[in-house]
């Protein structure tokens, strides 16, 4: 994502900088092919998280420790995919109240800002959403390896239950159970900040999708078991649709 955003804006004239400081040589090869300067933390007044989205606590910290400096903070993020061509990805900002005439610097950026919020809520926004597409991704991961581990036979008949009434729901499946399988390991800590964000025992539920991404992490780079499973699920719903 941050390597295809930067890349939209150096081709739009942008400079972008990032802090490379221990990163993979890949990550180093993909900043240089996005035009992206190397530039060390004190340099980088903010700089985005791999990976993850950030708190919004977290952001309402890194706000305070720019308070009184003249450096105004913007809190944006994406949703949805990286951009590429034919699609931009909709960015959007909030900021403290007293500040929000920065944001009529990002032309871009400005008709997405968030009317009567403040620092954290365009981050609050961002990890709702992921808790509701990432979080859907992470109960039918959580189900499917429940079903088959009841047994076999268990999870051939979710495929042609869901097949027959919820053909939305095992779609949406289809689709987005492969994709997750290499970015599991990144899901994890993004579920545990959405747990912290919707709190209680409520927030219990991201807890526990952490898990399920952690055990598919584990399963990707072990035994393989559980991502056999997952695949084979995804394969016999695309066979059951060509019988249609």
């Amino acid at each position: 994502m941050g390597s295809a955003v930067a890349k939209r804006l150096t081709n739009a004239g942008c400079t972008v900088y990032t802090d490379l400081d221990g990163r993979s040589e890949v990550t180093r090869h993909r900043a240089k092919e996005a035009g992206m300067l190397d530039a060390s933390l004190d340099e980088i007044v903010v700089k985005e998280k791999p990976g993850s989205n950030l708190f919004t606590e977290t952001v309402k910290r890194i706000a305070g420790l720019l308070a009184g400096s003249g450096i105004k903070f913007i809190d944006a993020g994406t949703i949805a995919g990286p951009p590429k061509d034919g699609y931009d990805p909709t960015f959007y900002a909030s900021v403290a109240v007293d500040d929000r005439g920065v944001l009529d610097a990002f032309v871009a950026l400005s008709k997405y800002g968030l009317k009567g919020a403040g620092v954290g809520d365009a981050s609050a926004l961002k990890m709702s959403y992921a808790g509701i597409s990432k979080g859907m991704t992470g109960l039918y991961t959580t189900m499917i390896l429940a079903a088959h581990a009841s047994s076999p036979a268990t999870a051939e008949a979710l495929v042609k239950e869901l097949s027959l009434s919820q053909a939305g729901v095992l779609d949406r499946l289809v689709k987005s159970v492969p994709a997750m399988l290499p970015k599991a390991y990144r899901w994890v800590g993004e579920m545990e900040e959405i747990g912290e964000f919707v709190g209680g025992g409520e927030g219990d539920i991201y807890r526990g999708l952490a898990r399920i991404y952690e055990r598919v992490e584990k399963s990707l780079g072990g035994d393989q078991v559980d991502v056999e499973v997952l695949r084979k699920f995804v394969e016999d719903a695309k066979k059951t649709w060509q019988k249609k």
